[in-house]
């Protein structure tokens, strides 16, 4: 794919009314704002993630099979480790993947953003050493474990999974639920209540301990290549070292919990940004009345309110990195960024299906995937509804919260 600087001039700017359609619906030209090497490197991540995981996609979601095949070219482009990556870039290229698939776009972010990121910022030297370069390599993968059979926007408050001392080694027990990745990740990060203190920590849980099971979660309608499990401790052993040092209240997971939401954000634009592919590709294909339907006022119409849906949650995004580069995010930004990028999501993921009519509702026109993969991204990593409440309690001073 061409570079935006061999798509466009920014000094002689091509007109949106000259019947050329854009390959990349940034009509905005916000990648602009990348660096050329950033945008090299967007680029190629972009082509990997077109021609590579797109086109397996539909059939493994159909079949709920996690694609394992794809782990070693996702590594090979090292989205993460070696080389600097601005916020912004970071942002792009999670939109880029979720516009290819939602569901490995999911699987890398719990790994990397949630269990990566853990062990990096919050476990001790020797869990950097032993674990990071597997991780990053993807040669060993890793899953969060935080959400319960019946505790999720009140697990900070009501968790029962617990975690108790014995010498030198802890002792886990509870259930966990939805936990991404969680029926093959070799590691787990479990979040647990100690029982001498009361307060919230993390523990690395290898898979093959005793006491550990999980079993996948069966019948979903979104992201189902995804292998969510439903997680069992039963008097699971771990030694003391397995303990990150860096959780000792629930309130060290914030920045981990602030990070995730903005990835899901950036998720919600990719999200819109898929439909509108696969919506413009259709109209344009699909004749009826003896011309393509792109050329309807109707159709045109809700093509372009997908776009500025997208086109707006992409510059909301853009102002969240530039804060995060700043060190001025905030979860109730990041909470803004949620409610508001999976609501206009929600919006447009709806239109889209709309226009390929009843080819809207199977898999074979791929629409069927994005309009149901939307439905995950509204509801986890907070709901749009718990999102808008931390926003009202920003602004307000007042909790909707008991």
């Amino acid at each position: 794919m061409a570079l935006k600087e061999d798509l466009i001039s920014p000094k002689s700017p091509r007109a949106l009314n000259d019947g050329v359609p854009y390959p990349d619906a940034d009509l905005l030209f916000l990648e602009d704002l990348l660096t050329r090497e950033e945008r090299t490197r967007l680029s190629a991540a972009r082509s990997f993630f077109q021609t590579e995981v797109r086109p397996l996609a539909v059939d493994h979601w159909n079949r709920a099979e996690f694609p394992f095949q794809l782990l070693p070219g996702l590594a090979a482009q090292e989205l993460v480790g070696k080389q600097p990556t601005s916020h912004l870039l970071s942002g792009l290229i999670q939109m880029e993947l979720t516009r290819a698939d939602t569901s490995i776009s999911t699987f890398f972010g719990v790994h990397h953003e949630l269990f990566a990121t853990a062990v990096e910022q919050l476990g001790s030297d020797v869990h950097r050493e032993e674990l990071l370069p597997d991780l990053l390599a993807l040669r060993k993968i890793g899953a969060f474990a935080l959400t319960e059979p019946l505790h999720g926007s009140d697990i900070s408050r009501q968790i029962e999974t617990t975690a108790t001392r014995d010498g030198e080694d802890w002792i886990l027990n509870g259930s966990k639920r939805w936990i991404g990745n969680g029926t093959f990740a070799d590691v787990v990060l479990v979040w647990a209540k100690d029982t001498d203190d009361g307060q919230i920590k993390g523990f690395i849980v290898e898979k093959e301990r005793e006491g550990f099971h999980a079993a996948p979660i069966a019948n979903k309608i979104s992201v189902r290549i995804v292998q969510n499990a439903d997680i069992t401790l039963n008097n699971v052993r771990i030694p003391a070292a397995n303990w990150l040092p860096g959780t000792r209240t629930f309130q060290d997971t914030n920045f981990l919990l602030m990070n995730s939401r903005v990835w899901v954000s950036w998720q919600a634009v990719g999200q819109q940004l898929a439909a509108f592919d696969v919506a413009r590709a259709y109209a344009l294909e699909r004749e009826q009345f003896g011309r393509p339907v792109a050329s309807f006022q109707l159709i045109q119409d809700q093509l372009v309110r997908i776009l500025g849906n997208a086109m707006m949650s992409l510059s909301l995004m853009i102002q969240l990195a530039r804060l995060q580069e700043s060190g001025r995010l905030s979860m109730d930004h990041a909470a803004l960024a949620k409610a508001t990028c999976t609501e206009r999501m929600r919006e447009s993921v709806a239109l889209g299906r709309a226009i390929l009519g009843g080819n809207g509702i199977g898999t074979d026109f791929e629409m069927a995937k994005i309009f149901a993969d939307a439905e995950a991204i509204y509801s986890y990593e907070g709901t749009q509804q718990i999102n808008t409440l931390l926003v009202g309690r920003a602004v307000t001073g007042h909790s909707a919260f008991a």
